[in-house]
């Protein structure tokens, strides 16, 4: 799918999320990247094979009134 040079690294790569974006949707919330990967701005994703890959940040800290 992608025709960059240097080629961005396919889904299957560890660093896929730094493949370049093909389609943004900052309304929605999603971008496409042109490895076929669509991440998600709560930083899960769905892989071009179907494959989900949960949300991974770090739960917000809890904030204590003084």
């Amino acid at each position: 799918m992608c025709s960059h040079q240097p080629p961005c690294p396919t889904a299957d790569s560890p660093q896929h999320r730094s493949a370049v974006i093909v389609s943004a949707h900052p309304e929605q919330g999603w971008s496409l990247l042109c490895n076929g990967t669509i991440v998600f701005d709560d930083t899960g994703e769905l892989l071009p094979d179907g494959r989900v890959v949960s949300p991974h940040r770090r739960p917000a800290a809890l904030v204590v009134a003084a």
